[in-house]
């Protein structure tokens, strides 16, 4: 079912659509939501019908603060985080416990939300928060739509499953590790990316931040641990600076707490390889026109990141975050090593195995090129309206069928 089907079935049922979100803790389950959150109102919006949103988060989470700077109504309640454990004693901890005991309560406060509320839908995108809200969409008899940024379902998602009416996943490869019910109401979307994130130029970004001693006949590497930096990743790019510089350009988001340290560092490079080195704790609106210019990406490998690097297609080395939940951020790194669209540095990671890997890729713009190819050929610049297909289709009641369940899917991977 296109999307106009999909509108037309809906329409005349109510000048409003209701759509309750819940999910957050941090970015990448949080601007999923936000992203398909305006897409679906841009998508109303030509037929005349308004948007109502209700977001279900806790009061800790991201959410928080985002939902109400976009004017989103917002509700928290209570929740529990699963300390994850190898040592099934270590399960039963007491920090375990006492968290768990949260739920029954969140799962009350979030059935009261939903059913004053009315959704015409509940759309779940992971974290902590999500299987409060989504047990009691199912308590309620609202459609829940999962929406998962990851290679594998996160522990929220995995709970919910057998409650959802769909299951959005953001690669083909997740299909094949799901159970035979899960799949059979998954549906291939993406990840949704910012449009702001497609939209940079590379001129805008020299002119923003006056990268005027740049040398343009040289690649430019992109370095970002994320907003709050990563010591990982600037010590190693704070040992490779003299070799760096002299092949490339380098624009380095390094974090706050970080930037007093590696501005003496950079204090004692040559002159003519300090003007090719551009440091800022963070990079915020000129973001796009960064990874504009960036001819590679050296970073972590963050399901929201995967996502607006492969629909930029930008040839990345990750670093992943070995500690991240399920270890999410190793999985993500090796899909993509696997398909050529990118390196995933794992293990013990020093400067020199840095260097042997961006090396090879600074001196040949063919295997830039071939690179960036293979990663566009994973990029879904598209997902957030596939994400509102599925959430306008599960609300109308439509059942997932085999052409929307891989359509334009990549191919699949071991994973």
């Amino acid at each position: 079912m296109n999307s106009a089907d999909v509108l037309s079935v809906q329409a005349g049922t109510s000048p409003t659509f209701r759509l309750a979100v819940t999910g957050g803790g941090t970015g990448g389950h949080t601007y999923p939501a936000l992203t398909a959150i305006r897409a679906l109102q841009a998508r109303l919006q030509p037929s005349g019908r308004k948007l109502e949103v209700l977001w279900i988060g806790t009061a800790e989470g991201l959410e928080a603060r985002v939902a109400p700077a976009e004017g989103i109504p917002f509700t928290s309640v209570a929740t529990g985080k699963i300390r994850r454990s190898s040592n099934p004693l270590k399960l039963v901890s007491p920090a375990n416990v006492k968290d768990m005991a949260r739920v029954p309560l969140g799962v009350a406060q979030a059935r009261k939300a939903i059913a004053g509320f009315q959704p015409d839908v509940v759309l779940a995108t992971g974290g902590y928060v999500a299987v409060p809200a989504g047990l009691a969409a199912r308590m309620c008899h609202r459609p829940l739509v999962l929406h998962e940024q990851t290679v594998r379902l996160g522990l929220a998602n995995r709970k919910l499953a057998s409650a959802a009416a769909r299951i959005c996943v953001s690669s083909e490869s997740t299909l094949e590790l799901l159970s035979e019910p899960a799949r059979a109401i998954a549906v291939v979307t993406g990840n949704p990316v910012r449009p702001e994130v497609l939209s940079g130029h590379g001129d805008r970004a020299v002119q923003a931040l006056g990268l005027w001693g740049f040398n343009r006949q040289l690649p430019t590497v992109y370095v970002t641990g994320g907003a709050q930096g990563s010591q990982q990743i600037n010590e190693l790019i704070g040992e490779s600076l003299p070799w760096l510089l002299q092949y490339a350009n380098v624009i380095h988001q390094c974090g706050p707490a970080n930037e007093k340290g590696l501005r003496a560092q950079a204090a004692r490079l040559l002159p003519e390889l300090a003007a090719r080195y551009y440091l800022a704790g963070f990079v915020g609106p000129e973001l796009p026109d960064v990874l504009a210019l960036a001819d590679i990406v050296v970073s972590r490998s963050g399901a929201g990141t995967l996502a607006e690097l492969t629909a930029l297609g930008k040839p990345a080395v990750f670093v992943p975050l070995a500690s991240s939940a399920g270890n999410e951020q190793v999985h993500n790194a090796r899909h993509l090593e696997q398909a050529g669209a990118a390196v995933a540095l794992t293990g013990e990671v020093t400067a020199a195995r840095l260097q042997e890997t961006v090396g090879p890729l600074l001196a040949d713009a063919q295997l830039r090129s071939g690179m960036a190819e293979r990663a566009r050929a994973y990029g879904r610049p598209d997902a957030a309206d596939r994400l509102v297909d599925e959430v306008l289709s599960a609300a109308s009641g439509q059942p997932v069928t085999a052409h929307n369940r891989q359509r334009g899917g990549e191919p699949s991977l071991p994973s």
